[in-house]
């Protein structure tokens, strides 16, 4: 098997600084990392201006390779309009080089066709968005049975109606795929993978959320190991990114020590 290429998103350490967090990428030997626009009280959501962060990973000698996320992507209307553009805009001028696509997940426009329609709007009015800034658009399947995209085939079935296969690319999240039950891969259209685990022995697949995911050890549920060697196998050459939720991982006073702990479990097992 190759050697791993790791990236960080900053969900990782998300109470870091942006600068801190770059800092703490490099030290891991990471090259790579996801910015978010959900962090309180810090970038992008305290208003750092989109040079700041592109001197900042110029400094640390870092690929930005996403920003995270465009919400309710596939909720297609004029204020999604201009959210993904001021997004697109931002992420062209920081020099990250995709946008986080994250469909609605609360319940709502899960009927047959209606999904898949909403999807196929929505891609067809961001692909010439993204094209024009030379942005790629990273499809995120949440698996969650309440979610309007669960499954990685119907995006891609999505994306090649609209033909957009050099514009869009999924993202294979470890939790989404365990969660979601689907067996597929498409390695020649994933453009990012997310991990994470689950440890916690009592909860079941259907209860997992966001704060059961830490950072992938040998008690791991969702087969990381397993996933990431298969991905390898079929073809997948790219970043494997870590994107822990759970309060645990935030809270630890040596992120680094963790996610070199993970990095070398990952590296050893897979």
């Amino acid at each position: 098997m190759p050697s791993l290429r790791f990236a960080l998103n900053h969900m990782a350490a998300p109470a870091l600084p942006i600068e801190d967090f770059f800092a703490l990428a490099r030290s891991l030997g990471v090259d790579a990392v996801e910015i978010r626009n959900d962090l309180t009280d810090n970038a992008i959501l305290d208003g750092t201006a989109p040079d700041t962060i592109s001197r900042a990973a110029l400094n640390h000698e870092l690929t930005i390779i996403s920003i995270n996320a465009l919400q309710r992507f596939n909720e297609w209307n004029a204020a999604r309009a201009e959210e993904a553009q001021a997004m697109i805009s931002y992420a062209n001028a920081c020099g990250a080089k995709a946008l986080v696509l994250v469909p609605k997940n609360d319940g709502t426009g899960r009927a047959d066709g209606e999904r898949q329609e909403n999807l196929r709007q929505s891609l067809a009015a961001l692909k010439p968005m993204l094209e024009a800034a030379g942005i790629i658009g990273l499809v995120e399947p949440l698996g969650f049975e309440i979610c309007s995209l669960r499954s990685k085939a119907e995006a891609v079935q999505a994306i090649e109606a609209v033909a957009g296969r050099s514009t869009f690319k999924l993202v294979h999240d470890t939790f989404h795929h365990h969660i979601a039950g689907e067996a597929q891969l498409f390695p020649d259209l994933t453009g990012l993978v997310h991990i994470s685990g689950v440890a916690d022995p009592a909860v079941s697949i259907a209860d997992m959320r966001d704060p059961h995911r830490v950072l992938v050890a040998a008690d791991d549920r969702l087969d990381n190991v397993g996933q990431v060697r298969a991905l390898i196998k079929a073809g997948y050459a790219g970043l494997f990114s870590f994107e822990p939720f759970a309060a645990e991982v935030h809270q630890l006073k040596d992120p680094a020590k963790a996610l070199r702990a993970s990095m070398d479990y990952l590296s050893a097992h897979v």
